[in-house]
């Protein structure tokens, strides 16, 4: 039997893995555009709730570009963004436990759309020094399974990657847990060692810019809120 040549191979992953990749891509848009469109229905309910009575607190949607949007809540700053890649998972990763990857292994090839939570004042006033983190992954595949890896309640309420699928009603829950937790993610005060000495140009460039480095967890180890990402 003749050796399959070099070429053989490159078009058998081109047709197979390159193909598949494609699929999954594709599903990972879908599921941002649809994403982008239950946020804004989001937030247009809940600024249109008549329980919202403080007009101070400001609820928002806005486009960031063709793979991004933000939603600003009170004073944070989700930023949602989906990466171009395509990624596979570690055989050591949970994922690989069930029979649904192991009947396919192609099903363990997903797209991925990340969740960071910011301070909205980082961006209004420039501190460029300020920190932001990473609340959440979701992962999306070609049959359009998704899990989220994420901080407490997002990690444990969207894992069942078997058979969960990212449909409207699906997204809505993500979404909404997302901001719960964003809201219960309260900002803490640094600890006063880490900010008792300052130079005469950091207070001159902090008063010119407020840059003095803030965030919600400044100064603490982000394992230390015993809700780390799984």
């Amino acid at each position: 039997m003749e050796k399959p040549s070099t070429q053989d191979s490159i078009l058998k992953i081109l047709k197979g893995k390159s193909s598949m990749k494609q699929d999954v891509y594709e599903k990972t848009v879908k599921a941002f555009v649809m994403m982008r469109t239950v946020a804004y229905e989001i937030v247009r309910d809940i600024k249109a709730n008549p329980d919202l009575t403080d007009k101070r607190v400001i609820v928002e949607y806005r486009e960031r570009g063709e793979f991004e949007f933000e939603i600003r809540i009170s004073g944070d700053l989700l930023i949602f963004g989906m990466h171009t890649n395509i990624f596979e998972f570690d055989k050591s990763h949970l994922i690989w436990k069930g029979s649904y990857l192991k009947e396919d292994p192609s099903r363990s090839f997903c797209g991925m759309i990340n969740v960071y939570n910011f301070l909205n004042d980082s961006f209004k006033y420039h501190r460029i020094n300020d920190l932001g983190y990473l609340i959440g992954r979701i992962f999306i595949n070609k049959e359009s399974h998704y899990f989220v890896e994420g901080k407490r309640q997002l990690g444990f309420l969207h894992n069942d990657f078997n058979h969960a699928t990212l449909d409207e009603k699906a997204v809505r829950e993500v979404l909404e847990s997302i901001i719960l937790h964003c809201l219960n993610f309260d900002l803490y005060t640094p600890p006063f060692d880490s900010i008792r000495e300052i130079t005469v140009s950091e207070m001159q460039a902090a008063s010119e810019s407020m840059q003095i480095q803030t965030g919600k967890r400044l100064g603490f180890r982000f394992q230390a809120d015993s809700d780390e990402i799984k």
